[in-house]
């Protein structure tokens, strides 16, 4: 998909160090199977990829995969749910799901990951992350996710903690309070790759980069896309139907964070 795809499991002290090398090498093959296949079909920097031959027009979406017709459905309803601001149809009608594949795909490896019996990980997929449990396995830790400045890449804006443990009697799963609920952090914009995010009004986004954090990386992922194409409205619209927060850096370098990015 064009990104780095990386995978952190912290020590288990617990477990032989034979029986943790295992763990690791399994929860490693699993995921750099799924990113796999999943580049094959859906990556537009691979020439071969199903989804490159549908922006060619050498197949049209009626005799897609049926992975590729269930991932064009989800966009679709995101188009409806954020008025137009994500879309899965570039500018020349070209079919491109770039903004939803890569949050699909670190779900399905979280969700292969627990598979496995790992409650402790995070994967980042190109500055898009998603994580379970703790970087201390017991400690209640959030994980510490950083968001790059785009105009210095060297230097980080802000950091949000994601995950961590629940304290005792709050039920299984839930996350420690300063996570706020959120396992997922996802950032969209220009800085990366350049402006491959189309604007839905006139003239270039007022957003230059937008980080969302959410419960889920697909949420995440996309709502991000869509401020950066929709700018304020849609953000403000984001904020008011989605539990997430966010953090959006203007063109001119001014920020607007919600209270999550503030404290």
């Amino acid at each position: 998909m064009g990104t780095v795809i990386s995978l952190t499991v912290p020590a288990d002290t617990q477990k032989a160090p034979g029986a943790a090398e295992e763990e690791l090498e399994a929860a490693t093959a699993v995921v750099e199977r799924l990113f796999t296949e999943l580049d094959a079909t859906f990556s537009l920097y691979r020439p071969d990829s199903e989804a490159s031959r549908l922006a060619r027009g050498e197949l049209v979406l009626h005799d897609a995969s049926a992975q590729m017709r269930a991932r064009y459905e989800e966009a679709a309803g995101w188009r409806l749910l954020t008025e137009g601001a994500f879309t899965p149809e570039r500018p020349d009608g070209a079919l491109d799901l770039s903004g939803l594949v890569k949050g699909h795909a670190i779900k399905e490896a979280g969700t292969s990951l627990r598979a496995l019996g790992l409650a402790d990980w995070c994967v980042n997929a190109g500055g898009d992350v998603l994580v379970s449990g703790s970087p201390t396995p017991g400690s209640g830790e959030s994980w510490r996710a950083g968001i790059v400045d785009p105009a210095d890449r060297r230097t980080l804006l802000a950091g949000f903690p994601l995950g961590g443990a629940a304290p005792e009697g709050s039920g299984s799963g839930a996350f420690a309070s300063d996570g706020g609920g959120k396992a997922a952090l996802a950032t969209s914009g220009s800085a990366e790759r350049g402006d491959h995010i189309w604007s839905v009004a006139a003239g270039a986004s007022e957003f230059r980069q937008v980080s969302v954090a959410a419960a889920d990386v697909v949420t995440a992922d996309v709502l991000a896309t869509a401020i950066v194409a929709g700018g304020t409205p849609v953000l403000h619209r984001a904020t008011a139907l989605w539990d997430i927060e966010v953090l959006a850096v203007r063109r001119g370098g001014d920020l607007l964070a919600t209270p999550g990015f503030r404290r």
